[in-house]
């Protein structure tokens, strides 16, 4: 009676919590969050290609070495179909069905403040590459971090590489697609802009997804030197066309994620040419590391080598991600499968975390309006010249001048 006790007290307590409940193994499990369909799909293969890069660099390697042995990485999908809804139920499944280690986390904001909840009731660590909205770093989730700096600190620096510019422009056009990521970054936009001696127009929230066309004509009508927009890979390049097929070229076009993405250039061809965007990194960027590629050149190298197409800041900061639980891992000296005393360590190691990467440096913040992102790295301008992302400031990263005023549209 007394061990029949004890097996339903062990059965009990497996059930209550199944993370408890796993064997050991020589592999991480690592659960993928992002969303390789819907919408978003184009940003979240872009993500797709950055945690693939790194585990198949990492097991090249042979795995992650912890003391003596080394254990290779897994990725577990879960397509978020680039719905919040579906992200939180990816998250639930990957917790309590394949009992990941950890997570490499979505590529919207949107899904990522969906997810961030789930996994802080798990207790499994999240890092995402690619969400930038300021909102999930004010939730203070005690489990989530990210690679790339929110939009409310990368925002101003395109807008400060404008306002040196001679003339510099006076008036603006901000708009924002309605989703978290899009808002917030025209926000810093605005809010920028405003600090910095820029007459704000219009300021406008508009549905995602929208024909932009009618914006634009409303725009063309006050002709202010600078549309910016805040907006995702697709809505970008519909504004440009809409901007050319009603023959308006404002003195300054900015942007921010998606103009250094490849499909940018790719969909628009030569009216791609001239668009500002931000960024916190290219391929050329001067930044060194120990860590499976030595430079920014060299991951470079090897994500055109892999997919065929030059890699932007949201696949090198997803790689990044990677790198990040691998450094950790390896100071914490944790081997699968992960306890819950293990992943708060991890935690721990992470928030303790300065390295030099090929990214540039990690460092995730311990408090404050930045809690768990990382503020190591440079915000950069960055433009569209002879088909290709040049850094056009800040002046001591600057591999170009800005071309300015645009070219109007008919004259390319």
């Amino acid at each position: 009676m007394k061990h029949c006790l004890i097996a339903v007290l062990i059965f009990t307590l497996f059930a209550a919590n199944p993370l408890l409940a796993e064997e050991a193994r020589d592999f991480f499990k690592v659960g993928v969050i992002t969303s390789l369909s819907g919408d978003l799909a184009t940003g979240g293969n872009v993500t797709k290609r950055g945690y693939d890069l790194w585990a198949d660099a990492v097991n090249a390697q042979g795995g992650i070495q912890i003391k003596d042995k080394k254990y290779t990485v897994k990725l577990f999908y879960a397509d978020a179909q680039s719905e919040p809804s579906q992200g939180a139920s990816a998250a639930e499944r990957l917790a309590t069905q394949e009992k990941v280690d950890f997570v490499l986390g979505p590529y919207s904001s949107g899904v990522t403040l969906a997810v961030a909840p789930v996994l802080e009731k798990y207790k499994i660590p999240m890092i995402t590459g690619s969400a930038e909205s300021p909102m999930i770093w004010k939730q203070k989730f005690f489990y989530t971090f990210g690679t790339v700096p929110p939009v409310n600190y990368t925002g101003a620096t395109p807008i400060e590489t404008l306002t040196k510019l001679n003339p510099a422009p006076k008036t603006a056009v901000i708009l924002g697609s309605n989703d978290t990521f899009s808002k917030a970054t025209a926000e810093a936009f605005k809010d920028a802009a405003e600090k910095l001696g820029i007459k704000v127009l219009k300021f406008n929230i508009v549905p995602s997804g929208q024909d932009l066309t009618p914006f634009m004509s409303a725009v063309k009508v006050l002709r202010p030197d600078l549309v910016a927009f805040g907006g995702h890979d697709e809505e970008l390049i519909n504004l440009v066309k809409s901007l050319r097929q009603i023959n308006y070229t404002p003195k300054a076009l900015l942007m921010h994620y998606g103009v250094t993405e490849p499909a940018f250039i790719e969909s628009l061809s030569k009216d791609a040419e001239q668009v500002f965007g931000a960024s916190v990194w290219t391929s050329s960027v001067h930044a060194k590391s120990d860590m499976l590629w030595p430079d920014a050149a060299s991951y470079g190298k090897a994500a055109e080598e892999a997919f065929k197409v030059p890699a932007d800041y949201t696949q090198a900061g997803s790689s990044t991600a990677g790198i990040a639980f691998q450094a950790a891992l390896q100071k914490i000296e944790a081997v699968p499968p992960l306890s819950e005393a293990n992943r708060e360590a991890l935690i721990k190691a992470l928030e303790e975390l300065e390295i030099e990467t090929f990214y540039g440096k990690l460092k995730f913040a311990k408090e404050g309006e930045y809690y768990h992102a990382n503020i190591g790295i440079t915000p950069l301008t960055i433009q569209i010249q002879n088909g290709k992302v040049v850094i056009v400031g800040p002046e001591k990263d600057a591999e170009a001048a800005p071309q300015y005023p645009m070219k109007p549209w008919g004259e390319r």
